[in-house]
């Protein structure tokens, strides 16, 4: 991201068999929650395990336990929930 560029905060919840993992992801303010959506889906489908980054450190998530991703703008009360 370039400087003078305007950015908004996303938050990707992971709803997992046995827990709740949220990230917080920083994109330009023209990437739409669909472009998001895309980004993350292919992130968990070319990889077994990956690496989210929430408030509480860095954790892997293996994509078999991920039962429902929901995606939103950190301003936005409303979730779009994918499920899997």
């Amino acid at each position: 991201m370039n400087r003078g560029v305007s950015i908004k905060e996303i938050v990707v919840c992971y709803t997992l068999e046995d827990d709740i993992k949220r990230e917080r992801i920083l994109k330009e303010a023209v990437v739409s929650k669909e472009q998001v959506i895309q980004e993350i889906v292919k992130k968990i489908e070319q990889r077994k395990y990956f690496l989210a980054k929430g408030d509480q450190g860095e954790y892997w998530i293996n994509r078999s336990s991920i039962r429902y991703i929901g995606v939103h703008e950190n301003d936005d009360p409303n979730i779009n929930l994918i499920k899997l």
